[in-house]
């Protein structure tokens, strides 16, 4: 059923509310000063974490592959590629910039999107932004109205287009990216649902390929795909204006159960910025509970790999179509597989740094060797990251830890401090204390910041 065919409960001649027109309506007419103080300071907390994970990444092989083919391309050089020293149209930087901060897999994660929100838009608004000499207000409240669009769309579309295999960080991140920079360009409501219109056509991306260098150009793709929407738009190019609700739309096709009550209806507080988790382990988001579950108990029992006879990992079952690679091969393998992820916490080894996730670890005897020891079972709980780790030692002994990495902060100030501390050590090795150091004070003030283009000159090249 078409989601434009469904009609309110209290009366069969009422007129359905079209969630096209009602998001791109909020989209075009966010403003900063709408923006509640908790959204905002989850606006710096975004934007901080982007920059420090695309920094960490710049030298990855997808991104020199990436670079390779926008030098042979040519184009304007318009915008600021992070990290590199180099400079490509506002298209071409939205694409290998996105790619870039999605290639560690550390970027942010908003459950009611059902995917990485930040890294779908940052990109885009970044680039079209330093472009247009635009000023951080313009900004934050760009990244805001594609961020909430996103989270309204994924509850649309809800749990099902995910479980169909559609990556939605790419999918719903590039209609996120068209309402982001239809904002930034001052679109007025229908044409900016035309730029929806444009980005939804186009949106795709295969949860088969995690595990790849296709998981990361997803949102760079999405980036990218926004952007143009948005400018195309601009300049007349037309799409289907209610591409969420009609029948063969975006909703129909890619969606087994669409809640368009969902979309419309406004979160605890008014915003759902303030629902944004953060990773502080180095790998996908679904393994981190267990991460943590697993830490602690080596610290609470002093456990000894040796002494290790089996390790059970209780999860919820949509783990196993994302995270389940039960012997990797390489480093990005690693950061897919419950069973390596967990014996690396299970060894003390440094899941934050993405060092650590490389191929050599990968074929590591000991890591293999205790992968091997690994149950994996499913569990239904009311939290579907919720996860229990159960270590059965030799003398008999079975000791357990639940853990929810899927609860957001309410302390703003010590979410804050963490980010900081994750972003200072992916970033200053990229550009130096003196300039990382810079850009966080930036990043909690970007209020201040007068043209975009002082921001990213910041993280232009390495250090």
């Amino acid at each position: 059923m078409a989601v434009a065919a469904r009609r309110s409960e209290q009366s069969d001649t009422t007129e359905p509310v079209l969630v096209t027109a009602a998001l791109a309506k909020k989209a075009a007419e966010l403003r900063y000063d709408d923006l509640s103080a908790e959204a905002r300071t989850v606006v710096g907390h975004c934007f901080m974490d982007f920059f420090g994970v695309t920094l960490a990444a710049r030298n990855e092989p997808l991104a020199n592959i990436l670079a390779e083919q926008i030098a042979e391309d040519g184009g304007a050089p318009q915008a600021t590629v992070i990290g590199r020293g180099t400079r490509a149209n506002i298209e071409q930087t939205a694409l290998l910039n996105g790619a870039m901060s999605h290639a560690l897999d550390f970027d942010d994660v908003n459950f009611n999107m059902g995917g990485h929100p930040t890294v779908p838009i940052a990109p885009a608004v970044l680039a079209l932004a330093e472009h247009r000499k635009l000023d951080g207000k313009r900004l934050v409240e760009a990244f805001a109205a594609g961020f909430e669009t996103e989270c309204r769309i994924g509850r649309l579309v809800g749990r099902t287009h995910y479980q169909r295999g559609w990556h939605t960080t790419a999918t719903v991140g590039a209609i996120g990216a068209a309402a982001a920079a239809s904002n930034m360009l001052r679109l007025d409501a229908a044409t900016t649902a035309h730029a929806l219109g444009i980005a939804a056509t186009q949106a795709a991306g295969l949860k088969s390929v995690f595990g790849t260098m296709c998981k990361p150009l997803h949102p760079g793709r999405a980036a990218a795909i926004g952007l143009q929407a948005a400018r195309l738009a601009q300049r007349g190019f037309t799409s289907n204006p209610a591409i969420l609700d009609v029948e063969q739309g975006f909703t129909a096709t890619q969606s087994e159960d669409p809640r368009p009550d969902a979309a419309l209806a406004d979160p605890p507080g008014g915003w759902f910025l303030p629902q944004t988790l953060f990773k502080y382990h180095a790998a996908c988001y679904l393994t981190h509970s267990s991460i943590e579950a697993s830490s602690m108990l080596r610290r609470e029992f002093a456990l000894q790999v040796d002494a290790i006879r089996k390790v059970t990992l209780s999860v919820d079952e949509g783990h196993l179509r994302v995270c389940n690679i039960e012997k990797p091969q390489t480093g990005l393998e690693v950061k897919f597989s419950l069973r390596a992820t967990n014996a690396l916490a299970l060894l003390g080894e440094n899941t934050a740094s993405d060092a650590t996730y490389s191929d050599k670890t990968a074929k590591r005897g000991e890591v293999v060797d205790l992968c091997s020891k690994f149950e994996i079972a499913t569990w239904k709980k009311p939290s579907h990251t919720l996860s229990e780790v159960a270590v059965h030692l030799n003398d008999g002994r079975v000791v357990r830890k639940e853990f929810d990495v899927g609860i957001p902060m309410t302390d703003l100030v010590a979410q804050g401090a963490s980010l900081q501390q994750k972003f200072l050590g992916l970033a200053e090795p990229a550009i130096g204390a003196d300039r990382a150091g810079k850009v966080a004070e930036v990043s909690g003030k970007l209020d201040g910041v007068k043209d975009v283009g002082e921001l990213m000159a910041l993280i232009a090249t390495a250090g």
